[in-house]
């Protein structure tokens, strides 16, 4: 019975551990190469994504030289 309740502790400090990394980490693509000026290099591509969680318009640009995506934040149109 102890070794039971040992493992079910340690099992659930593992899951604790995965949510707090999964909320530092996750799906940063589109906050890490995202602003307001377009860096030099990057060029328009007609990809435009629409975040799920806000509704925001991202046009990807790309970076022919290091293949790198760089989102820049739309205005709607209506």
């Amino acid at each position: 019975m102890r070794i039971a309740l040992g493992f079910y502790f340690i099992f659930e400090i593992c899951i604790v551990i995965l949510a707090v990394i999964s909320y530092v980490f996750w799906d940063k693509r589109y906050r890490k190469n995202h602003g307001l000026d377009i860096p030099k290099g990057f060029e328009k591509t007609e990809e435009i994504t629409i975040d799920p969680s806000d509704g925001r318009r991202l046009r990807v640009y790309y970076n022919n030289r290091t293949g790198e995506r760089f989102y820049h934040e739309e205005k709607s149109n209506s």
